[in-house]
């Protein structure tokens, strides 16, 4: 980086991302220390919202002013210089210095790499057309909303998470959808095959298309137009005809900003249980990162957002100077689709595994779904599906690591909750710091 013996501003502590994991982190620090220069950097122009509800934004649900994750005034009320709209064009971690897009310089005493994930978009043939898209941030909701109304047709490419609420969103517009799913499922990787199955059937009740085991190979132009979307080819030659696309694959950890550096990088950036890279001063969590999973006792990659907030909230920590301890996270999600609700977390599908014992159980009556992986009498994985309110009690065992053997058929049973377990775990589990009893309560109400 040319001129780093020039003067340019300091700041204590620099934050790259404006989402879940650096508000957390910049309320940390906050606490610790009143007084340190605080700045966050952000490539997108808006004040902090919150990704998940963008699909909300879209389906014509939810305003910018009720996705914010703070109040507007929340940046001057926590001292914090916020540069948004510009991104970061490189790191000198040597000097301690950034470059910005916009030119200006920066540099830091401690840093935070909160930089999220990028959406994975696949090379295909066609891809430059005009009503291509991908669904990742506020922006792209934007562009989409702008982009299809009622009498159009949209293919989303990816039946995960992301695809299922962009499909939703486009349904609650008024737009025919077509879903492309490689996996002989939807949400293969966040539900077991039963929960899948009924989502699936809640999609089809809303005349969205499900094409399952295909990938788009090509996507066409328009007879009279070859610059706009106008339809499809799968792998197998058959033609979906659509007025736009929508890349919902997944998110890949935003690393090229270490590439080359002494930041260690394995699929994410590496990060110990302080949240702190190889790299002295600098810190990173959420999506771009590799955090402890306690399900699988091992560091990976977990791109839901309680894991950023939670791992955004160390990482500050740590950088004031209060030294904390990452307990970990594990893959959880929960959606809500067409009314039906699902919440999974952990291990929902062992695969055969030997050292798992599956307990599941349906009602037909409600349409609820429930079940748990248990591994040495621990709950490694759950699956509610329709009635969820008991999960996050369920949660709260798994994370805990706590033996249920006395009562793990009574987990399944519709009453469950606080009142059910033995009388010593039940005294300790209400000995809970107020923080995870709240939780506790809420999810029995």
């Amino acid at each position: 980086m040319a001129g780093k013996k020039a003067i340019v501003p300091e700041t204590e502590y620099l934050i790259i991302g404006n989402s879940a994991g650096g508000i957390a982190a910049a309320e940390a620090i906050r606490e610790v220390d009143r007084e340190g220069a605080i700045a966050i950097v952000s490539e997108e122009p808006y004040l902090a919202y919150s990704r998940p509800l963008i699909s909300e934004h879209l389906a014509g649900e939810r305003s910018l002013d009720s996705m914010l994750l703070r109040s507007p005034d929340f940046y001057e009320r926590n001292k914090i210089e916020a540069l948004l709209g510009t991104g970061v064009a490189r790191v000198d971690f040597d000097h301690k210095l950034v470059e910005l897009e916009d030119g200006r310089r920066l540099a830091w005493r401690k840093l935070l790499l909160a930089t999220g994930g990028a959406p994975i978009v696949p090379k295909l043939k066609g891809s430059h057309r005009k009503g291509v898209f991908t669904f990742t941030t506020l922006e792209d909701a934007e562009k989409i909303r702008e982009a299809v109304n009622p009498q159009h047709k949209a293919v989303v490419i990816g039946g995960g998470l992301i695809g299922v609420s962009l499909a939703g969103a486009l349904v609650h517009r008024g737009v025919a959808v077509a879903m492309v799913e490689l996996m002989d499922r939807v949400l293969s990787t966040a539900l077991d095959a039963e929960a899948s199955h009924m989502v699936e059937e809640a999609l089809r009740r809303k005349q969205i298309e499900i094409v399952l085991g295909q990938t788009v190979k090509e996507i066409v132009g328009r007879p009279a137009d070859g610059g706009r979307v106008g339809g499809v080819i799968l792998k197998d030659g058959r033609t979906i005809a659509c007025d736009a696309v929508v890349f919902a694959i997944g998110v890949a950890p935003r690393t090229e900003l270490a590439a080359g550096s002494t930041v260690a990088v394995n699929r994410g950036i590496v990060v110990d249980r302080h949240m702190a890279t190889s790299c002295r001063g600098v810190y990173a969590c959420g999506d771009a990162a590799e955090a402890y999973d306690f399900i699988h006792k091992t560091n990976r990659l977990i791109p839901v957002w309680p894991n950023a907030v939670a791992g955004g909230r160390v990482a500050g920590y740590n950088m004031a100077g209060r030294p904390t301890r990452y307990e970990g996270s594990t893959g959880m999600n929960a959606l809500n689709c067409f009314g039906l609700s699902a919440v999974a977390a952990g291990l929902v599908e062992p695969k055969g595994d030997p050292t798992c014992e599956v307990l599941a159980t349906s009602s037909a009556a409600n349409g609820a779904y429930r079940r748990i992986v248990l591994r040495n009498n621990r709950i490694v994985g759950m699956v509610f599906v329709g009635d969820i309110e008991r999960s996050g009690i369920v949660f709260g065992l798994m994370k805990d690591g706590i033996n249920v053997r006395r009562f793990k058929e009574a987990i399944l049973s519709p009453g469950f909750g606080l009142a059910a377990l033995p009388d010593d775990l039940r005294r300790k589990r209400l000995s809970l710091p107020n923080s995870q009893l709240s939780e506790a309560r809420g999810n029995e109400e």
